[in-house]
């Protein structure tokens, strides 16, 4: 298909959502065409045996494209590679055609696969069972593999297919049971790696330098080779991540079909006002699920990226219901996916999906990662989800296989989205971020050497793979974890370590959602978040079904739940405060402001809960008891001294609201300098804080120890704090809103809030930066 055609077929499907738009409304604020991208192929490398090209062939693969060739060259010269192209790009290829070449050439040796879900490693098995010859036995080990399976799974398979929960949990901890495995391991393929980062991330880079001692001790040293979406410094992430210096292949040859991205803002609804009278945006769910409705009646295959279990759960639901209206037959071709199903539940959406009996569905970031979606018309991306990476990777679902295709970025009612419909430049030609990692951040490495020790004891020369100072290990022993012999560190309970490290970083085990009645498990949330989602009274959506939370049992990690369908929503209301522990640097700009960085304890308290109408009116607040939540964690924060604020003609009592503003907006436009989401950042203001001496905004990372966004937040203060002030210099609302000053998630009811004030704020920060880096 030509890129006229390519660039019709989006336009047209463009055409036909814009149709359903109210008279006078113009949500569209942008449209870019992007131009489809021809193939460039070359010869099978010679190495390859003729039964794997007539495998390939038999899945229409003729030749390889010249960035697969290179990848596969330089595994198969024992080089770690990572290869950082886009969506569809082929990347399984690049490493199912070296590791396959090598099992065919030694009968007795062994791969292993890591994904980051369930369901592209169930999705990558699928497809490599299609090609690979019998005798390599591929097989899935994880949390959904019947218990009677992993004995045959560890005797028989020759590449085993898990995550790094189960890698963590089930493998390395019982790696004598795996000693023939891991004796002739050769390869081990991460793939998706650029969706470990943060916490997550650190985890998995050290689980991985737990891994390859492992393999040392049975006399094999695997060669690495990981796939990623484009990333920035993909070489320099992989080589954090794995410990082992790895070369990158980033060159796209593969064919890329034409698609139009159109940038969409839900309207005002004047007749609404939301928190203390503030102006309302249509919901991004909401628009989302028209702009679906649109599309599958189109019969255009559609998929649509909303930011939470709860928002994927009610865009299918109002598409269903608009469905129901037009054709008895549609509501039942939509669905929502999303983390937290039984596994029988996703095995069959799945399927679905890959068959077509679905033709939308409304997904969380579960689908985001490598399942082989092929032939989708349409993505929907109802939300900014984080970083550049995630949105093009998103986007990268539609037009698979050369197909054209539209994408629609819908955007939430929030400062980042807002900045980004306006200035399409900051998304879409913006280079994308590098990932954010830190395996040295002691709330993860310490208990990391605490597994490490209770697989092989360590030694000192395990402290450079580990980059752990000795005084860690020093903690280890005295707190009684370890015990010190003149051969190394050795563990020193019966109970192993390993369940008790939470390498999701969600901060505890699972909660377990089950229906009263019937004691049906109807799935999890974790723990850290449970305060918020499954507290006593909350209403709980499930596979389009409304819940209502009657007990929270912490203990036992059971929230149970009765089946209701209130007219309200409810909201968590939560008060946060934060001291500072350390301070790793301090700068002083012109004796008015300050800007720092180190540790800090956030205590946060949910005393309550609103309920709220769907029009935004709120019934009442209904108190709970609940325990208060401590955080070590890193933050960066500013301060302003008393005859700043002065100088800037601001009234004393508007300057709470003005820090409150503030923090809000800078927490919403860090995503666009530090690979995170808006839900991984939190933050504090006050006027007079007692660490400080003055007015002080903090903003923190939202897990325990860090994971390196404050730090990248203040290293890049002045453009970071200037995309801030811009943002909400640019809103067009008179006192602030979602879209500027507004948060989602604060926990005071967004109360008080000074637009204008904040600006000063940021402007005297600005100011201030500036005319001592001007001095300089």
């Amino acid at each position: 298909m030509g890129t006229q055609a390519g660039a019709g077929r989006g336009t047209r499907l463009l055409e036909r959502v814009l149709a359903g738009v109210v008279a006078g409304e113009q949500p569209l604020r942008h449209v870019r065409e992007l131009p489809q991208r021809p193939a460039t192929s070359v010869e099978w490398p010679g190495w390859v045996p003729e039964s794997l090209r007539a495998s390939f062939a038999r899945g229409g693969v003729v030749a390889p494209w010249a960035h697969q060739a290179t990848a596969a060259e330089h595994v198969r010269a024992g080089r770690h590679v990572v290869i950082s192209t886009g969506t569809a790009s082929g990347k399984s290829l690049a490493y199912q055609l070296p590791v396959l070449a090598a099992l065919g050439e030694a009968p007795k040796a062994t791969a292993l696969y890591l994904s980051p879900t369930k369901a592209l490693g169930a999705d990558q098995l699928r497809a490599l069972t299609a090609l690979c010859d019998p005798s390599v036995r591929p097989a899935a080990f994880d949390g959904d593999t019947p218990l009677q399976e992993r004995d045959w799974v560890r005797a028989y398979s020759r590449w085993v297919f898990t995550n790094p929960d189960m890698l963590h949990r089930g493998i390395l901890p019982a790696h004598a049971k795996w000693a023939q495995f891991f004796r002739r391991l050769t390869h081990v393929v991460v793939d998706e790696c650029h969706g470990y980062r943060g916490v997550f991330g650190s985890h998995v880079a050290l689980l991985l330098r737990r891994l390859r001692r492992v393999a040392r001790r049975y006399g094999s040293d695997p060669v690495f080779v990981l796939a990623s979406a484009t990333v920035s410094q993909p070489a320099a992430s992989a080589t954090l991540l794995t410990g082992v210096p790895c070369v990158a292949v980033t060159e796209d040859f593969s064919p890329r079909g034409a698609r139009t991205v159109a940038l969409w803002e839900p309207p005002l609804l004047p007749e609404l006002a939301g928190e203390n009278g503030a102006p309302v945006r249509r919901t991004a769910g909401a628009e989302t699920a028209r702009i679906l409705t649109d599309l599958v009646i189109e019969g255009a295959r559609t998929l649509a990226f909303v930011r939470s279990r709860r928002g994927a759960e009610l865009t299918a639901l109002s598409a269903r219901h608009a469905l129901s209206q037009v054709d008895a037959s549609l509501p039942d071709r939509v669905a929502a996916y999303r983390s937290g199903f039984l596994p029988e539940d996703r095995r069959a959406l799945e399927r679905s999906l890959a068959d077509g009996t679905l033709l939308g569905v409304a997904s969380t970031n579960a689908l985001e990662l490598g399942v082989d979606i092929a032939g989708l018309d349409a993505v929907v991306v109802a939300g900014y989800p984080g970083t550049r990476a995630s949105f093009w990777q998103q986007a990268g679902r539609a037009g698979r296989a050369g197909d054209s295709a539209l994408v629609i970025f819908v955007a939430r009612d929030d400062p980042l989205d807002t900045y980004l419909v306006h200035h399409p430049e900051a998304v879409l030609d913006t280079p994308v971020e590098a990932t954010v990692i830190d395996p040295t951040n002691p709330y993860v490495l310490a208990p990391h050497l605490a597994c490490a020790a209770a697989e092989l004891p360590l030694t000192e020369a395990c402290l450079a793979d580990f980059a752990a100072p000795r005084r860690m290990l020093d903690d280890l022993v005295a707190d009684g974890a370890l015990r010190r012999r003149p051969t190394g560190w050795f563990w020193t309970a019966r109970q192993r370590p390993h369940p008790d490290v939470d390498i999701r970083g969600s901060g505890g085990d699972q909660i377990a959602v089950v229906e009263s009645d019937s004691a049906r498990m109807l799935g999890t949330v974790d723990f850290g978040s449970s305060f918020t989602t499954v507290h006593p009274g909350a209403v709980y959506l499930h596979q389009g079904q409304s819940y209502v939370v009657d007990d929270l049992d912490l203990e036992s990690g059971l929230a149970l739940v009765h089946q209701e369908d209130p007219e309200w929503t409810t909201q968590p209301r939560t008060v946060v405060d934060i001291t500072v522990l350390s301070t790793d640097t301090t700068t002083d700009f012109t004796d008015t402001t300050t800007v720092s960085l180190g540790d800090v304890a956030v205590t946060s308290h949910v005393v309550g809960y609103l309920r709220k109408l769907p029009t935004g009116e709120v019934l009442d607040q209904i108190p709970l008891d609940l325990p208060e939540q401590t955080l070590t964690t890193r933050a960066v924060w500013y301060t302003l001294t008393s005859q700043a604020l002065a100088a800037t003609g601001l009234p004393k009592a508007e300057v709470p609201g003005a820090l409150h503003a503030a923090e809000h907006a800078a927490i919403g436009l860090l995503p666009l300098f530090a690979t995170c989401d808006r839900w991984d950042i939190g933050g504090v203001s006050t006027a007079l804080h007692p660490d400080t001496g003055e007015a002080t905004v903090f903003v923190h990372d939202a897990h325990p120890g860090g994971a390196g966004f404050a730090d990248r937040a203040h290293a890049s203060l002045t453009p970071w704090l200037t995309a801030t002030r811009d943002a909400i210099a640019a809103c067009e609302c008179p006192a602030g809103c979602p879209s500027c000053v507004q948060s989602p998630k604060c926990g005071n009811g967004n109360d008080p809030l000074n637009k204008e004030g904040a600006i000063t704020v940021l402007t005297a920060i600005l100011t201030a930066v500036s005319a001592q880096t001007q001095a300089a």
